[in-house]
């Protein structure tokens, strides 16, 4: 470890639908850190979910391909035993875990659990926020409680669907109609999403959708405009400007999010004084209401009929390239991509210092 600076474990990859994503995300983050700061130490998840670690970096790699660690990488037990070093030796290989992970197994409070029972401070949401950024069912639920307006939905799971696809078919014509967007529950980068007009569309993006997940969410169309805010801090949240996405697609769904490079994001967007506050303070609203930490990228809904604003999600480990909307947001904003990285590192260490002070024992002999 280098004697003046902070040993950073990268974590990225996963057994998830976004591993490639990930990969960018990744490789974005390696390029943009202070070397004289930091050094890294890079863990790769395979799509099998086999782990490799590489050696200390004080430069970044040159290529994606260098990422997959297939030269001279310590296999899953030398992985393992570097995140879990601190607990035998009471020396930490790394002083804070960096996980820039996508969707399932990683995005979902997974990996949080690991960093948790290694002892290890990690940059980014809680077990429970991270568990709950990834259900869409589950996040929706808290939102109504906190009060937050969103749009109708109806969820279901893969077992309802086998035995009485019919009824929920039915269901879903009855309180949401068509057009609507079928969804994976658990699943974000707009991966198996599909907009159905007909029955025989809804079935269709139903079937897909339970490729990715077992619980599908499906909701309302709304004709509206696509906001979005970067929230960063932990107990005392800020948001940044609100950010506009003009899609290139019917939705903004994958192709258009990574590939095609037509849809265009309006940074600040074109909203007026009120509106865009009432938006920022609706996204820490919505980050409190999960119990967020570190980061979050609320997206919402302004309805072009009437202006009312209706949150959609929020994503607890939104893309992190120089070109992606969350770093963009806090650029416009007045943080550079090098110091938003500086300060999620200073939030994981401060609420991992926060819990320290904790007692895990009832304190009667």
């Amino acid at each position: 470890m280098g004697q003046d600076k902070l040993t950073v474990g990268l974590v990225y990859g996963g057994k998830s639908g976004e591993h490639e994503v990930s990969l960018q995300t990744a490789h974005a983050v390696m390029k943009a850190f202070d070397y004289d700061k930091y050094e890294l130490i890079p863990f790769f998840i395979t799509k099998k979910g086999e782990w490799r670690v590489g050696e200390r970096l004080d430069a970044p790699f040159a290529s994606l391909e260098e990422l997959k660690l297939e030269q001279g990488a310590g296999d899953t037990s030398a992985a393992v035993e570097q995140l879990f070093s601190g607990l035998a030796t009471g020396q930490k290989a790394i002083n804070v875990a960096f996980p820039l992970l996508h969707g399932t197994n990683g995005e979902d409070g997974t990996v949080q659990g690991l960093f948790e029972m290694a002892g290890l401070p990690y940059v980014g949401a809680g077990v429970l926020a991270s568990a709950v950024g990834m259900d869409k069912v589950v996040m929706k639920k808290l939102f109504a409680d906190a009060g937050l307006q969103q749009c109708g939905y109806c969820h279901f799971t893969a077992s309802a669907w086998e035995h009485s696809s019919h009824e929920v078919i039915l269901d879903i014509e009855e309180k949401i109609g068509y057009p609507c967007f079928v969804k994976p529950a658990n699943l974000g980068s707009s991966v198996g999403i599909s907009k159905a007009g007909s029955r025989e569309e809804l079935n269709l993006a139903i079937k897909q959708a339970l490729r990715y997940d077992l619980k599908v969410i499906v909701e309302e169309f709304i004709d509206a405009r696509e906001i979005e805010v970067g929230v960063l801090g932990n107990e005392e949240p800020l948001a940044s400007v609100p950010g506009e996405i003009v899609t290139s697609s019917e939705y903004y769904d994958y192709q258009a999010k990574y590939l095609d490079g037509k849809s265009q994001m309006l940074i600040p967007a074109s909203l007026d004084t009120e509106l865009a506050e009432r938006v920022r303070e609706l996204a820490i609203k919505a980050f409190k209401s999960i119990e967020g930490s570190g980061l979050c990228r609320a997206d919402f809904f302004v309805r072009k009929s009437d202006g009312a604003v209706l949150i959609n999600e929020v994503n607890t480990m939104p893309g992190f390239t120089p070109f992606s909307m969350y770093p963009l947001l806090w650029r416009e904003t007045g943080v550079s991509y090098a110091a938003l990285l500086d300060r999620l590192i200073e939030l994981a260490l401060e609420r991992y210092a926060a819990r320290q002070n904790l007692e895990f024992e009832n304190g009667v002999n």
